[in-house]
């Protein structure tokens, strides 16, 4: 506990500092020698920091999954998974806003394809078919779950402040601490106690109405910020209790892969935490829920900021 109240604050500091980085480089001009694959209408492309960033976190994220398969018996290849995530993320991030849907759909299925004949090829290079399927799944795995679904918080961002992503984060999180405090004190009746043991209905009330809150108070602050949502206070409210549900959704699915490869954590890189996977489970889940509603859903009025890559 007493390294999760030191680490804790730490690391919302350095969250903190990469968005303002990110906000602020994107509104300045890129110099002569910058890729133009990161240029938006001359200047820096948003979300330049949050891609090298992410990159690193599905880098250490995709270790430790490969590490869980292992620990399960399973054929896996850290190079390979980690691969197919990098590879996701940049798909995610890099796709011209210019190309057309079906184009950008056919580039999503061939990367796909690429990485599953990649991973039969890889898993059959010994002349044995031992564990080829399932090495191949394991690619798979890492090229959704963190490419293309860890790849939702890019596409936010391509569209929206890097404050909108704090937003999402913050709502998401919140949910996980509020669960965590109102189980403690009022926790009783066990949500899924199969899956984890730890988790009560009173918590996950408490985390829900934590996140309804924040979502409140965020939009009242971007509001301040000249971001304007367009959005009532009711719908922050349903929203908040949206995200933080997917979140435990998205953490109850990591258990679930921990649970069956009899692990308690999936990793040990954040004291205190665990591993990577373990901060990031709620945040996957709520990426596409989050981006969809911001940018899809047919009441969304406002928070597009018109930054595209390729714009």
């Amino acid at each position: 506990m007493t390294k999760r109240l030191i680490l804790g604050p730490l690391m919302i500091l350095l969250l903190l500092g990469l968005l303002w980085l990110d906000e602020f480089l994107s509104t300045r001009a890129a110099p002569a020698w910058w890729p133009l694959w990161f240029t938006v209408k001359g200047n820096i492309a948003p979300g330049v920091v949050m891609f090298v960033t992410m990159l690193g976190l599905a880098v250490l994220a995709a270790r430790e999954l490969a590490a869980m398969l292992k620990a399960k018996g399973i054929v896996s290849s850290k190079r390979m998974m980690t691969g197919a995530a990098v590879l996701g993320l940049a798909v995610s991030y890099l796709t011209p806003a210019t190309m057309s849907g079906p184009a950008a759909v056919s580039l999503t299925e061939s990367v796909s394809a690429l990485c599953l004949v990649a991973a039969l090829v890889y898993f059959s290079r010994h002349k044995s078919t031992d564990g080829v399927i399932a090495g191949a799944g394991g690619v798979l795995l890492s090229l959704v779950y963190l490419g293309f679904m860890f790849g939702f918080v890019l596409a936010i961002r391509r569209e929206h402040s890097a404050w909108v992503v704090l937003w999402v984060l913050a709502v998401t999180k919140s949910c996980d601490i509020g669960a965590y405090f109102t189980g403690k004190a009022l926790g009783k009746h066990k949500l899924i106690p199969w899956l984890s043991p730890g988790k009560t209905w009173e918590g996950l009330a408490g985390g829900v109405a934590l996140s309804a809150i924040v979502a409140i108070v965020g939009l009242s602050l971007l509001r301040d910020a000249g971001l304007n949502p367009g959005v009532r206070t009711i719908e922050a409210i349903v929203v908040g209790a949206i995200f933080g549900l997917v979140g435990q959704v998205g953490d109850l699915l990591e258990s679930l892969l921990k649970r069956d490869a009899g692990t308690k954590d999936s990793g040990s890189s954040i004291p205190g935490f665990g591993g990577v996977l373990d901060v990031l489970d709620s945040p996957i889940l709520v990426a596409p829920v989050a981006y969809w509603w911001l940018s899809g859903l047919p009441w969304h009025t406002g928070w597009n900021s018109g930054s595209h890559l390729g714009g």
